[in-house]
């Protein structure tokens, strides 16, 4: 079983290194090499079977033909221009969020060899008049240029998978809190920002006001779930190969309630409410309420509460830089 991930210098895409080098198999095989790509050669971390790390930038067609040639078995794209970008550099964001995702696509149906194609997509192609709560299988109505972007890859995924180029899952990522590392130019970098700096002893600037709505997952049921969605059989699919992977609704005042009851007074005393206005023309358009019925039917899961995800970032991610 070979893995390839897109996208490997990520956060998310070393937690899912690591994730699959403690456990040593996938889809019932055991993992006999893996393959980690990214702009610049992602770290490499340490297993029983061998890793490797590769510089491809995906919207070079011929790069990413040379990274597919090793046919691997399970492919995860996680490779993408985040939301606030891709809104500010609309060119930039076609070229990976859009583009390079055809050439990885491309790339697979060249060779023929049909393997799992892990596609991290996100609830950014929601939007517009859709009533609430948005179900899994309402119509897809973006209102970025970074939710456009993902919805076109995963309905050409699913072309792709209908006519048997691949076998291609998207799964509809909430927004990750909380993430490691730094702030980025995500759109929603301030909704992990707001506690990871305080629990670090930092200051932070929440530029929402305290009922700001939003559905959210972490980061260790982030890679759960990229993990399930390899697994679970294609027939469980059916015709439609996007899912919404299951979050939390959460009002940003009570997250912040969550952290106090976890981690005390000090870091909410550390947070500073000021609200931005330019941002919130973006964040204020998104939408919060989501039923993900089918993907708990499909076995995806979700945290039971945000208490969680402040503990999770606690054992697992506190002071790191990535």
């Amino acid at each position: 079983m070979k893995v390839l991930i897109i996208g490997g210098s990520g956060f998310i895409g070393q937690k899912l290194a690591r994730a699959l080098a403690s456990r040593g198999h996938l889809r019932g095989q055991p993992v006999t090499g893996l393959t980690l790509a990214d702009l610049s050669a992602p770290a490499v971390v340490e297993a029983s079977f061998p890793v490797n790390s590769v510089a491809a930038n995906i919207t070079q067609r011929d790069l990413v033909d040379s990274l597919a040639a090793d046919r691997h078995d399970v492919i995860y794209h996680l490779a993408a221009i985040v939301s606030g970008q891709a809104e500010s550099e609309f060119d930039l964001g076609m070229n990976v969020n859009l583009y390079g995702s055809i050439n990885i696509y491309e790339a697979v149906r060249t060779l023929g060899h049909k393997p799992v194609l892990v596609f991290a997509s996100s609830i950014a192609t929601y939007g517009g008049e859709t009533p609430d709560p948005i179900e899994d299988w309402y119509n897809l109505n973006p209102q970025t240029s970074y939710g456009a972007q993902k919805a076109a890859s995963e309905l050409l995924l699913n072309d792709y998978s209908r006519k048997g180029f691949f076998d291609g899952r998207a799964l509809r990522l909430p927004t990750i809190s909380i993430r490691p590392g730094k702030p980025n130019k995500a759109a929603s970098s301030f909704m992990s920002s707001i506690f990871r700096e305080p629990l670090q002893g930092q200051e932070a600037v929440c530029p929402v006001s305290p009922d700001y709505v939003h559905f959210f997952l972490s980061p260790r049921r982030v890679v759960e779930n990229l993990i399930i969605g390899a697994e679970i059989p294609v027939e469980s699919w059916g015709r439609n190969r996007s899912v919404l992977l299951p979050g939390r609704t959460h009002r940003i005042g009570d997250m912040v309630e969550a952290m106090r009851r976890v981690a005390g007074d000090g870091p909410v005393d550390r947070i500073r409410w000021e609200p931005d206005a330019e941002l919130q023309k973006i964040v204020l358009g998104w939408r919060g309420l989501f039923n993900p019925a089918r993907g708990l039917k499909l076995g995806f899961v979700r945290d039971k509460n945000f208490e969680d995800n402040v503990r999770y970032f606690l054992e697992d991610d506190l002071n790191t830089a990535v």
